[in-house]
């Protein structure tokens, strides 16, 4: 196996340049997880300062979308989602929402992640969790 050599910089670079309005951020990556930051838009809430589901959902997707990157080490736009569930745990208040992914299992074809969101500072009160599994396109 070849050393890992992705970092966050190349994955935030890429991503800016192939998907600016993204607003996810490449905190930390590594062979078996990635982690997502995502700033909370305050106008985007919901009735009682709520981060809405469909905005949990987006992350936990990036975040396995990012979790496919590092097990390829190298991003590759073409990843897809496969499958994806998500569980709320507790509404979710606050200015920053995180994301880390954790790899399953990597395949040729495919590669399974679980992820757990949380706001803010606390990584120990979970919003909600996710697993997924992306596609992986065919070698050329």
């Amino acid at each position: 196996m070849t050393d890992f050599s992705l970092t966050p910089a190349a994955v935030n670079e890429t991503l800016q340049r192939l998907w600016p309005a993204t607003g996810d951020e490449c905190i930390e990556i590594g062979p078996t997880h990635a982690l997502v930051r995502y700033d909370i838009a305050q106008d985007s809430l919901r009735p009682g300062g709520f981060v809405p589901g469909p905005t949990q959902f987006s992350i936990a997707d990036v975040a396995l979308w990012y979790l496919s990157f590092a097990a390829l080490n190298r991003v590759e736009p073409m990843a897809m989602t496969s499958e994806l569930s998500i569980r709320f745990l507790r509404p979710a208040q606050g200015q920053a929402m995180w994301a880390r992914a954790d790899l399953d299992r990597a395949g040729r074809s495919s590669v399974v992640g679980t992820v757990k969101i949380w706001m803010d500072d606390r990584p120990d009160r979970l919003v909600s969790t996710a697993q997924g599994t992306y596609a992986l396109p065919r070698p050329h």
